[in-house]
């Protein structure tokens, strides 16, 4: 197994600040995709589109202001089955965001691409945080033929 793994400081940004950009349909179209549906509840399923493609996730675990997790239900091949998992603590002056896209059965060259481009939505969220402007797509940087 091959996992993605990401870290950001947030500056003048509290894990529960944090906590809501990851777990309201507001703050993740802030940060991630604009086009966000569903339900962000425990057991609900959070519908994510993108323009290359589609990604649902099954909200399974949420403990406020300290870690948010996701297991994908429906999207790429390769993503069926993995878990992403968002882990907050607050250290000084910063809350850092700890990502971890685990349970990848390979790395394979679709997962060097998601690694690049997990990195440019964690610095979407820190921005949204930090400015109250991120990057989502469509108006994410694109990186590759992938976008």
């Amino acid at each position: 197994m091959a996992d993605i793994l990401h870290q950001v400081g947030v500056k003048n940004a509290s894990p529960d600040e944090a906590y809501r950009a990851l777990t309201t349909l507001d703050g993740l179209s802030g940060w991630w995709t604009e086009n966000t549906t569903g339900d962000t509840d425990i057991d609900g399923v959070i519908r994510f589109r993108f323009e290359p493609g589609d990604i649902d996730m099954k909200v399974v675990e949420l403990n406020p202001g300290s870690r948010v997790r996701w297991e994908v239900v429906d999207g790429p091949t390769e993503w069926i089955g993995t878990h992403v998992n968002f882990a907050l603590e607050r250290e000084g002056e910063y809350t850092l965001i700890r990502f971890i896209h685990e349970g990848w059965a390979e790395p394979v060259p679709f997962m060097h691409h998601c690694s690049t481009k997990w990195g440019v939505f964690m610095l979407s969220l820190k921005s949204l945080l930090e400015t109250g402007e991120g990057a989502p797509a469509p108006r994410d940087q694109k990186i590759d033929a992938w976008n």
